[in-house]
């Protein structure tokens, strides 16, 4: 019997994160798996390197990865360039060995955004006015030709579970280290959840029953350190869940 955390989106904030493994194993977890985003922010990106290299959990590769190690810093957000100076050569050799996505097994499969691409929203679309829930066309339409009973992804940071007229689930099980964000593309539009707690899922392959849950930690010490680096607006994502 397996019973796994599935953790995405935590974006360097190593309090968020070992909250969120001390929470899941006093859960029963005795496995775990990473969605993407793993370090880009204004905290502890090497820090969070270190912790998970050490784990060996299987762990794939989100969009800020790929932002980090190809793009020139000209193009890179401030939370990747505070990420790409912090990491040593070791650390981005890791990074870059990551794959895409995986197979837990047969039935479940695991992708950053969605498949074949790790920037689009799946379980969202993006309007002028915002986010809002994707039809149950538009999520099979991003699907491809991926057939998964399964399937686990993160990037929008939004808990969510959809259970598709054939049967097929998808479950994003919200973000580890930022409840909160803003966005400017296509259009300026927030994210948030509504509090600062750190989130994920549990999926135990025996029952087949995943639930989310929600941690609380020292979020006001992850703020202080993203302000102490410079982001104002990390800060208050992080303080208070809300990106306005």
């Amino acid at each position: 019997m397996t019973r796994r955390a599935v953790l995405s989106d935590i974006h360097g904030n190593l309090l968020a994160l070992e909250a969120v493994v001390a929470d899941a194993e006093a859960r029963g977890c005795d496995a775990f798996v990473n969605l993407g985003d793993i370090v880009s922010g204004p905290m502890w990106p090497a820090e969070t390197a270190d912790y998970l290299m050490a784990r060996d959990w299987p762990t794939i590769a989100g969009n800020h990865e790929r932002q980090v190690l190809t793009l020139p810093d000209t193009r890179l957000s401030r939370a990747d360039r505070f990420a790409k100076a912090a990491l040593s050569d070791a650390q981005k050799a890791w990074m870059a060995a990551l794959p895409v996505d995986l197979w837990l097994s047969e039935e479940v499969y695991c992708t950053h955004a969605r498949p074949g691409n790790d920037h689009e929203y799946w379980l969202e679309s993006v309007t002028p006015d915002g986010l809002r829930p994707a039809s149950e066309a538009e999520i099979v339409a991003r699907m491809g030709d991926y057939r998964a009973a399964l399937t686990f992804h993160g990037h929008s940071h939004l808990p969510r579970m959809v259970e598709l007229f054939d049967g097929r689930i998808i479950v994003n099980p919200g973000s580890v280290g930022l409840p909160a964000y803003a966005d400017d593309e296509p259009f300026a539009h927030a994210v948030e959840t509504g509090g600062p707690d750190a989130r994920y899922c549990i999926f135990d392959d025996v029952s087949e029953e995943v639930t989310f849950h929600a941690v609380a930690y020292d979020h006001k010490a992850a703020a202080r350190k993203a302000e102490a680096e410079g982001s104002e607006s990390w800060g208050r994502y992080l303080r208070e869940g809300l990106a306005r």
